[in-house]
């Protein structure tokens, strides 16, 4: 059964690797219905925020297909209730019908919006929050001369996790595995037998 699900892919900042993203998806012809893009808490890593409806077995195979991306560090699939998640809204609207009517104060203060620009022909709200809180506050400005509507791309935050920062510390701290272990101690037998 299809839901949705939040892919969080912590890659280093390289030119050309949304595209071989995209082209994940465009390849099993699945929507991304939002992506975003931003650095991340550590410096030099990048954050893609992606979010699809699909079946978890696909949400599965897409995660193993970005994680083998040679830039690509962690991938993480999340369901709606593992994460804390907003959007950001802007809604343009005429300044004379606002004007003219109080009540419009009242719902924007309801909305939890603020004005970010005042023009003689327009103003600019904006808003943050999940898709249907966005989408409701269009219906209530739509008799009031809405104009323009755009909303971001998703950001989340995992619950439960310490976070990849954490973990990327904890892997630079450990030792290095039994395989480059006796790769040090063949290559100092070489150095012996070439001297």
């Amino acid at each position: 059964m299809k839901k949705e699900f939040t892919i969080t892919v912590y890659t280093e900042n390289q030119v050309g690797l949304l595209n071989r993203i995209a082209i994940i998806f465009s390849r099993r012809k699945i929507s991304i219905d939002s992506l975003n893009s931003s650095p991340s808490e550590i410096e030099g890593i990048h954050r893609f925020t992606i979010v699809m409806n699909e079946t978890l077995e696909v949400v599965v195979k897409i995660c193993r297909q970005i994680e083998k991306q040679v830039e690509v560090l962690k991938v993480y699939y999340n369901t709606e209730e593992e994460i804390v998640w907003q959007e950001l809204a802007l809604y343009k609207v005429s300044t004379d019908e606002i004007a003219e009517k109080a009540t419009v104060e009242r719902l924007l203060r309801e909305y939890g919006a603020r004005v970010v620009a005042i023009r003689k022909d327009y103003t600019v709200f904006e808003t943050t929050g999940h898709r249907e809180e966005t989408d409701r506050l269009i219906k209530v400005l739509e008799p009031f001369g809405l104009i323009e509507f755009v909303r971001s791309a998703r950001v989340a935050i995992i619950k439960t996790s310490k976070g990849f920062h954490e973990k990327l510390k904890e892997f630079e701290k450990t030792e290095p595995g039994e395989e480059l272990v006796e790769n040090e101690f063949l290559n100092k037998r070489d150095d012996v037998f070439t001297m």
